[in-house]
Parts: C-alpha cells; structure tokens; sequence
C-alpha cells in the first residue's frame, strides 16, 4: 500500500511503525474470509482491508478520529485472525492497537460511553474491586432486561446477565510466596494470577500450581504482580496498559535475579498474547526496553510450558470426548495450536475440533460487554458448532471464553489444564462427568 507520510509525521516512533505496517498491506482481501466481524455484518469497513483504509486516512491527514472511524474500530475484536490468514505479513495488532491510542487522545465519546468504559477500566483489572463489583451485581441483574430496551445502556445489561450468580472464595494459591516441588525439582516458573480469572474462577490456578508441583517444577507467586495490560490497552488506554507491564516487569524481573525463572507462566491465553508483547510495548523506555524484552521472551502458556516437559504416564485416562476451543488469542495471537490437543489426547481425552474454529467465540476482553449484540451472534454461531462436535466437554485456555461459551452451551466447559491436572493425579473438576473408561497408569 503507498503512503503519503511527512517526514515531521514519521518523526514520531509510532506513525512510522504503522507507516511500516500499512506498506505491508496489498489489499489482497484474504483477511475478510476469517474476520469474525465481516463475516457477520458484511461490510467492508467493518474487516481488517476496510479498517486500515480508515486508520491510513486517519494517520495520513493527522486528524482526529471521527465517528465513522470509531464505530468500526471499536467493532474489531482484536481476534487476529487477519494476521493468521495474511500472505504478507501485515501486523494488524500493532496497527489497530496505535489507531485506539490515537482515538483514546482525539476523540470524545458520548457520556454514557465514556462512564461505561471509564468503569470497566477502573473495576476489572482489580480483583477487589471486581470481586465487589460482582456481588453488587446481584442487585442489579433483576434490571437487567430494563436496561436492554435502552441503546446506551445495554452495556449494562451484558454485564449484569454475564456476572455469575455466586462469587467463589478468593484462593490462598493466589497469595505472593513458593509453591515447593514434589520430589526432586525441575524447574521453576512465575506464575501470573491475572485479575478477572482468579476471581470467576480460581480453581484454574489451583490446578496449574498443584499439576506443575507434582511434576517437580516450583511455582512462584510474585510479590507486586498485577494485571497485564490487557483490558485497558485494547480500550486505547496507553499509559494505563504501560504502566501495568512495568509493574509486572520488575515483578517478574526480581524473580529472574533471585533465582532464575525457565518460564512466566500464564493460563489466561489473552494475557499471553500482551505479555509477549511487552517488549514491543516498552521497546522506547530505556529503563524498561531490555528487562521487557527479557519477559516477553521467558513468558508460555501453561500448556505451551508443559509441552516441554518429559510427562510421566497419566494417573488415568478419563476417556470423555473433549471439543477443544481454541482461544482467538492462543491460536492467531500466539501461534500455539498443536500443545493443547496432543496434551489432552496423550491424556486419555478423544479431542475434537469444532468446525469454524478459526472464528472468534465473540468475548475478547470487554467486547461482549460494549458490543453485546455482534457478540451474542458470535457466540450462537460458535456454541451451535460446538454442540454439532457431540463431545462430552469444551476444552479451552481463556478464561474470556470459558464464561463466554459457558452462557449458552449444554455442555461443561472448562479450563485445558484442569483437565490435565485431573488425568495427572489431580480431582476431577466439578461439573464434569466421570470418565467411560478409567486406566490407572502402570
């Protein structure tokens, strides 16, 4: 694509990084088959071709965002399935990720938009508070159909009927310390806790922290650690993302020079994918540039880390057929597609894949909160295929899509790694059926 960029534009690092990125793009089109969005809606503007057209003439021109512009960026899931499908190698994420900073700085949202957004970046990347936020929910969730007839505050209604009727008890594994190995120690890994995911459900970190001890490998639990970035760095909101990636950073950074660490690693597949961007993030603060990098290098999903491990024979073999989700941000965002499913099937589950699993399941981050209509469709779409599958259970690495998923399927769905923990030695996770053929390892 040519650009028609100042020098004086280009003077600015990240004009001149996207500048680098719309020169990639040959309007080939590939990138509308697989965008969720597109596929839904049908319009141009509305797909990654369509966007960057947008966000070139937003940048070019130096202006302020505009409605048009805003309107089909916030309708981007940030899924990037675009950059899975494109021949030539445009990075999507890092174009979009520069178009939401530039509206975040240009543009001024209706009130109730900018409240709604001001609220979720104020509650969710805090456990407390979303833990508080949750059982208040409780009051409102008999409005919540009130709200759905009023266009601005439908938001409002997709939280409400998203909140879970009980909170679970705050896990004592989420408290910074040492998680010691079982036996003779192999590693040692920082795990990060997250924000929203030890608060719906924290029995997922309970299962990788007692999967990985029994296997040998210590778990560290940082002092100081805290949110990834994630949510509010998709909502534009810069300096909040930034500052949360070097908190984590010299969390994460005590513990490589206070003993070393193989591996961050991290059960919430949209926390991944920041994480291992973080040296992209940082790469202009001198302070930060090459501890970030260091980070972004160390960090693995968990079933990304297990892979690497030398696993003993599973304690059973549950053989329940499991359809395998693959989160948006694992497979397009990390590259990780393989692990998972050879995980589970040496695990003794029967893994099958969904048709159209190469769509979003409609959740990305806050989007089934802001964009609840486009999301509920996803979601129908994504359940029905599912459900076609005839599996026993739903396997996935996001906890976005487990709560997403969960909503409509008449199925269990649960976390990748607490089904392992479960074939390993570990209990069973509630909810899911016991298993049709039991082997105990020899």
């Amino acid at each position: 694509m040519q650009t028609s960029f100042t020098p004086a534009q280009l003077a600015d690092p990240h004009v001149a990084e996207s500048e680098k990125i719309l020169r990639k793009c040959v309007h080939c089109g590939f990138c509308t088959a697989t965008c969720p969005t597109y596929v839904t809606l049908g319009n141009e503007l509305d797909s990654p071709r369509g966007r960057i057209y947008l966000i070139k003439d937003m940048l070019e021109n130096g202006r302020p965002a505009d409605k048009q512009i805003v309107t089909h960026i916030d309708r981007c899931l940030s899924c990037l399935a675009c950059m899975t499908t494109c021949p030539s190698g445009v990075n999507y994420m890092h174009l979009v990720d520069h178009a939401r900073a530039h509206i975040e700085k240009t543009y001024k949202r209706p009130l109730p938009n900018r409240a709604i957004r001001a609220l979720l970046a104020f509650v969710l990347p805090h456990p407390a508070r979303f833990r508080a936020a949750l059982k208040l929910a409780k009051l409102g969730r008999p409005f919540a159909g009130l709200f759905e007839k009023v266009p601005t505050l439908k938001p409002l209604a997709a939280m409400l009927k998203l909140a879970p009727a009980a909170v679970p008890e705050k896990s004592a594994m989420a408290s910074p310390g040492n998680h010691a190995a079982t036996g003779i120690r192999r590693g040692r890994v920082a795990i990060l806790t997250g924000c929203a995911q030890p608060v719906l459900e924290p029995g997922i970190n309970e299962a990788t922290i007692s999967l990985l001890t029994r296997l040998g490998v210590e778990v560290v639990v940082p002092q100081g650690e805290g949110c990834c970035g994630a949510l509010v760095h998709h909502m534009g909101r810069e300096e909040q993302a930034l500052a949360s990636a070097r908190q984590n950073v010299d969390a994460w950074t005590r513990q490589i020079d206070n003993g070393g660490l193989d591996a961050i690693v991290i059960t919430a597949s949209g926390c991944g994918t920041t994480i291992k961007d973080y040296g992209f993030m940082l790469r202009l603060d001198p302070a930060y540039a090459e501890k970030a990098a260091r980070v972004s290098a160390l960090a693995k999903d968990i079933t990304e880390y297990l892979a690497t491990l030398d696993l003993p024979e599973p304690a059973q073999k549950p053989g329940l057929t499991v359809a395998y989700h693959s989160a948006c941000s694992m497979q397009h965002g990390q590259k990780i597609t393989r692990q998972p499913k050879e995980l589970l099937a040496r695990a003794g589950f029967i893994v099958k894949e969904p048709r159209e699993g190469h769509l979003c399941c409609g959740s990305a981050g806050t989007y089934n909160i802001m964009q609840p209509e486009i999301s509920a469709r996803l979601r129908d779409r994504k359940v029905k295929n599912i459900e076609a599958t005839g599996a026993d259970i739903v396997a996935t690495g996001n906890i976005g899509c487990i709560t997403q998923i969960a909503s409509a399927a008449n199925m269990p769905v649960v976390h990748t790694v607490k089904l392992l923990d479960w074939a390993y030695g570990g209990e069973r996770p509630a909810g899911v059926p016991e298993g049709r053929v039991l082997v105990a390892a020899e």
